[in-house]
């Protein structure tokens, strides 16, 4: 038989517990910001760098990567693609990240130079990625530019 002092320092116990698992959570949320960071960061110097085998660790299979002037490529697409271009430049500025649950959403303004036929382009974009959380991993599940 339970008697009251005993529920009552149960209900302070999950009360307590509560709050633990809320701060927790409330602690890892910045740290997960930083790791989409992270992997935002990575991505720029994988592009910079044509870095094939980094940008195939980091998005995922169900990639969709829309392009400012709205052409959509599948991760495949998106990589082979990515090997042609040259970039002088990628600056990413103006940066915010949410989590939202497993998937994280990164905006941030994308300024580059790069190389194509001999000539130098600036580049010029607004940038919105999904990231998804794999095996412990942010990967890039979708990328839509639009023009600024």
């Amino acid at each position: 038989m339970l008697h009251r002092r005993v529920l009552a320092l149960g209900g302070v116990g999950a009360f307590a517990v509560g709050i633990v698992g809320g701060m927790s959570r409330a602690t890892a949320q910045p740290a997960e910001e930083a790791a989409v960071k992270a992997a935002v960061e990575a991505f720029r110097k994988a592009m910079l760098g044509n870095d094939r085998t980094q940008l195939d660790a980091l998005t995922a299979e169900q990639l969709s990567y829309g392009h400012s002037g709205g052409k959509v490529q599948n991760k495949a697409e998106f990589i082979d693609g990515a090997m042609q271009s040259r970039w002088k430049s990628i600056n990413v500025s103006d940066e915010t990240t949410q989590i939202a649950g497993v998937n994280a959403i990164s905006r941030f303004l994308f300024t580059a130079e790069n190389e194509s036929d001999g000539k130098i382009n600036a580049v010029k974009i607004g940038v919105l990625m999904v990231w998804l959380k794999q095996d412990g991993h942010w990967k890039l599940l979708a990328r839509q530019a639009v023009k600024v």
